[in-house]
């Protein structure tokens, strides 16, 4: 019985000299993105959407590990830009971007206002784009290989209920990491997208907190479970580094088989 995994092998997941942003790291699942990311050897940009990500990155610092903590209104045109800026001037370039900040507004689609669904998808998907297409150009001007990993969600495969806007947000995301594949996939750059499950984050508290629905959730999930943030660290690091050097454009759910029921 093998006891011991080769250095090779071990190799293949490993960071070093590697620099990760990653967007909305300031709690939750891109926290535990963010740490996973920097144990296995990456400098990482810690980014908040609200405060910048200081608790994240002091984490990581006082592990051992490199890390800054960044501030960037994503909600705003120009925020993407100013944070990739940011982030240039710190480390000089980005080999991973992790594009994990997004919000949600829920409310029956004949209440919600122009303006929550313009916020939401800005968020969401146009900052996204905008953070890709920064990050993608510095790869290919350095002929560097790249890793752009885009958190898509359940209802990029379902409509939900009451997040008309984050529905449409999430299903553009899956899209575009398949479109941004196809075009950087012989540059070197791979795309791919993680749609979570149902975790405990800040963002499905109501969820949380609503017996029925919690209850209905837990009996469609064949683990049982909510989700807790380092679950999904595991398929982050694997989407960064070099094991998933011939995957790309696709959307990996973790989500305790959510999906297969």
């Amino acid at each position: 019985m093998m006891t011991n995994i080769p250095d090779h092998v071990l190799d293949l997941f490993r960071l070093t000299d590697k620099v990760a942003l990653v967007t909305g790291s300031a709690s939750g699942l891109g926290a535990a993105i963010a740490t996973a990311l920097a144990q296995a050897g990456a400098a990482v940009a810690c980014h908040g959407n609200r405060r910048a990500a200081r608790d994240t990155a002091q984490t990581i610092v006082s592990a051992g590990g490199r890390a800054s903590a960044f501030h960037a209104d994503l909600s705003a045109d120009t925020g993407a830009e100013e944070l990739f800026n940011q982030v240039h001037d710190v480390f000089g370039r980005i080999d991973i971007l992790i594009n994990n900040a997004g919000t949600i507004h829920r409310a029956a689609a004949v209440d919600a206002t122009l303006e929550d669904w313009q916020t939401v998808l800005q968020v969401n998907l146009t900052s996204v784009f905008q953070l890709s297409q920064l990050a993608a150009r510095g790869m290919i001007a350095r002929s560097a290989s790249g890793k752009i990993i885009n958190i898509a969600s359940l209802l990029s495969f379902q409509g939900g209920i009451r997040v008309p806007s984050y529905a449409a947000s999430k299903g553009g995301v899956a899209q575009l990491t398949k479109a941004l594949a196809n075009e950087w996939a012989s540059q070197g750059i791979q795309v791919n997208a993680i749609a979570p499950g149902y975790f405990r984050t800040e963002n499905t508290s109501a969820l949380q907190a609503d017996e029925t629905r919690n209850r209905q959730i837990l009996e469609r999930i064949p683990a049982n479970r909510w989700g807790d943030p380092q679950d999904i660290a595991g398929a982050a690091l694997f989407l960064s580094s070099r094991a998933s050097d011939y995957v790309t454009g696709t959307v990996l759910t973790v989500d305790g088989g959510w999906m297969a029921r």
